[in-house]
């Protein structure tokens, strides 16, 4: 797939650009020579510091632009949309207790915003638009998530109401990213310092993890061979919390206690990728599932997608899955450059 033709000499706009994955994926479009790069989002602060380090980076700020606003403002959006070939909207509220605790400010931005997107980009003539979402949409038991299947919905129907629109929508599923702003790891790392203890909520819970790197590779492969509605849903490692814990601790250097704090509202001893019943319209490759928008064939979009097959009819979910060795993991932390101190 020729993901370097895909971008070069291309207008991108990033929602939530300022985020650890937005950050990522603003490098990687320089790196592929889009033709300009817009970072969409409300915190200026962040702008800010994002600007500082790319510029320390060497990366070429004369195509990038940094535009204040907020995905509930429609107007505003189509005004950051305009003239743009791509759209990768990351922007979102994630945090699980907060959105339990705020649940129409989930729904302001997670659901009422991703529909702006869509009638935005419809409007300006977007040839993509690529959402982010998360395994908490998979069979959601909080907020959080049951607004991101909601979201990832509207992408999908967007295809069948878009009329002659060239429009195409697709939806990109994945878990933690390692080291990501407020992920447990940088937390961790705070509270060894202090000289802990490191709390943990169940040591034997299990979440998908993987890099920002990794997650924006499947962003660009998704968009590469998506026919539009497409959900994908990655196949990512999945660890044990505890077994984090302990390694980030060992990375460091140093000795310090666990202490076990319990499940937070909202949250689940395990996660799940992909329900039962997104199983029974979904197509798999050896990388990641393809679950396909409502009353389209399998075999009819099978070859589509090389080396795609009919996925049995089951739940993918992280008690199903081989866990990381605690070596995996201490590897995983490394090549995302934490190192616990």
């Amino acid at each position: 797939m020729d993901i370097s033709g895909m971008i070069r000499d291309k207008k991108v706009l990033v929602t939530g650009g300022t985020g650890t994955v937005g950050k990522k994926l603003a490098q990687r479009m320089l790196k592929l020579d889009a033709e300009v790069v817009r970072i969409y989002s409300r915190d200026e602060h962040k702008q800010f510091a994002i600007q500082e380090h790319f510029t320390y980076h060497g990366l070429d700020m004369k195509r990038m632009r940094f535009l204040l606003g907020d995905v509930r403002d429609k107007e505003r959006l189509r005004r950051a949309m305009e003239d743009i070939d791509i759209v990768f909207h990351l922007a979102a509220l994630k945090h699980v207790p907060a959105c339990e605790y705020n649940p129409s400010e989930a729904v302001k931005t997670n659901v009422i915003g991703t529909q702006n997107i869509i009638e935005c980009a419809m409007e300006t003539g977007v040839s993509a638009v690529v959402y982010t979402s998360t395994d908490k949409a998979a069979s959601p038991t909080n907020t959080m998530g049951a607004s991101k299947l909601l979201a990832e919905r509207l992408i999908s129907s967007a295809g069948q109401w878009k009329g002659p629109r060239k429009t195409r929508f697709l939806s990109v599923r994945f878990g933690n990213i390692i080291n990501s702003r407020g992920s447990v790891v940088p937390l961790f790392g705070k509270q060894i310092a202090r000289g802990g203890p490191v709390t943990v909520t169940d040591p034997a819970m299990t979440r998908f993890f993987m890099s920002a790197d990794r997650a924006v590779d499947l962003i660009l492969e998704s968009l590469a061979i998506s026919q539009g509605g497409e959900t994908f849903v990655f196949k990512m490692p999945v660890l044990r919390v505890g077994d984090l814990a302990r390694a980030v601790i060992e990375n460091s250097g140093n000795d310090v206690e666990m202490s076990m704090i319990g499940l937070r509202p909202g949250e689940k001893m395990y996660e799940e990728l992909m329900s039962e019943e997104e199983s029974v319209r979904a197509l798999e490759t050896d990388a990641l599932f393809i679950i396909l928008p409502y009353g389209n064939d399998r075999l009819e979009y099978q070859h589509y997608y090389d080396n795609a097959r009919v996925t049995a009819a089951g739940t993918y979910s992280s008690t199903d899955t081989e866990v990381m060795s605690l070596q995996e993991i201490k590897a995983m932390l490394n090549e995302s450059q934490f190192n616990g101190g």
